[in-house]
């Protein structure tokens, strides 16, 4: 008996550093260069055939955080110009409705629905800009609907996944901007009201919102119903969280352990040829390949692996499996960005994701994964 365990335990370890030797192997194939060749030939592409002057609603603004990660590794200016002149389309802000007592915060695309998360993401690279060049106008909106917001006694602002990646990171750059720890102290209020309604506790994972909550709701084999781009949105959320939230805050253990419980259950799920499907769990729901999920969980991986913050010799498998496919499925000949399930917030039966599926969302998510990659391999 003794000898078979032992066995087990010599093949469990052969299999650990087959891994570890693949993955390094597999890493040092990657070069900075040609990771920096792709970032210019997507970001390129995409600049080329989209002005700038475009709406600050989520899908935009989120192409924009690609687009800072881009112009961070890259030092193009004219990415850094791109978002400028998008902000200075928007006139800094996001929805414009001056009167407070008219803002609104459920789900709405008017310029009333100033407190709605879709609109607030906008904010995270008026910031960034910010931090680049100090014109007051760049942080006047951010400033005046953020401080409003967190003098609110509502804590039911997030209520799907989605929001966790638009605000979360607001919150803690106003942090860093303020120094005042409201910022950080509803952060943590509103995240826990987010946990309460979308977590599961058992799979790690987060329902795309309540509706979606099992049994309520269930996938087509009967199964709890994960949107890999939902969960997408809230582990790199989790991620920029963490790169601007001070450790020495009361409630940043709290946030490292979901980022690494959500890491080990994403990994759980990743499908053999690097990509996840749109259902997690149940790959037949919607199978076949989706980026923008796959993209945000490559990223959130290569940062916490970046920062020291995810073991690299369990996570770096999982990584270079998804870059591999990104920069090999996903990335097309021309720099298109592929196999982006179009704006919805579900895994839909039988809906077409294909090389000719694009976003601007998928196409900075792309660029976040990316940007990490370059760093990990300089």
């Amino acid at each position: 008996m003794l000898s078979k365990v032992y066995l087990l335990l010599c093949a469990a370890g052969m299999l650990v550093l087959h891994s570890c030797s693949s993955a390094k192997r597999g890493a040092a194939e990657i070069k900075a260069s040609s990771v920096m060749d792709m970032i210019v030939k997507v970001n390129d592409r995409w600049q080329a055939t989209h002005a700038p002057q475009a709406s600050a609603f989520w899908h935009v603004a989120a192409y924009h955080t690609g687009n800072m990660a881009a112009y961070e590794v890259s030092g193009l200016e004219k990415y850094r110009k791109y978002s400028e002149d998008w902000a200075i389309s928007n006139e800094w802000k996001g929805a414009k409705t001056k009167d407070p007592s008219k803002w609104k915060y459920t789900y709405g695309e008017t310029a009333d629905y100033v407190l709605f998360g879709d609109w607030e993401i906008c904010f995270q690279t008026y910031l960034d800009l910010y931090a680049l060049k100090k014109e007051p106008q760049r942080i006047a909106r951010a400033s005046e609907v953020m401080s409003y917001q967190v003098q609110t006694s509502r804590n039911d602002y997030w209520w799907w996944a989605d929001g966790l990646y638009m605000v979360m990171p607001v919150m803690t750059k106003m942090y860093k901007l303020t120094g005042d720890k409201i910022y950080l102290d509803k952060l943590f209020e509103y995240f826990s009201y987010a946990n309460s309604i979308m977590y599961d506790s058992v799979s790690h994972l987060y329902y795309r919102d309540a509706k979606y909550v099992y049994p309520k709701h269930k996938s087509t084999n009967g199964g709890k119903d994960f949107w890999a781009r939902g969960d997408g949105w809230v582990f790199a959320g989790l991620a920029r969280v963490l790169q601007d939230l001070p450790p020495s805050n009361e409630h940043y253990q709290f946030f490292l352990q979901r980022y690494r419980d959500m890491a080990a259950a994403v990994a759980d799920c990743q499908q053999p040829t690097g990509y996840w499907t749109r259902s997690m769990l149940d790959p037949s729901h919607a199978p076949g390949p989706e980026t923008s999920g796959t993209a945000f969980f490559c990223y959130a991986y290569l940062w916490g692996i970046n920062n020291g913050l995810l073991n690299r010799r369990q996570y770096l498998p999982v990584a270079l499996k998804a870059w591999n496919y990104l920069s090999t499925v996903a990335l097309q000949d021309d720099g298109t960005v592929g196999y982006v399930q179009p704006i919805g917030e579900r895994a839909i039966p039988g809906q077409v994701v294909d090389q000719k599926s694009t976003a601007d969302f998928g196409v900075g998510a792309f660029l976040l994964a990316a940007a990490e990659m370059y760093k990990f391999r300089k």
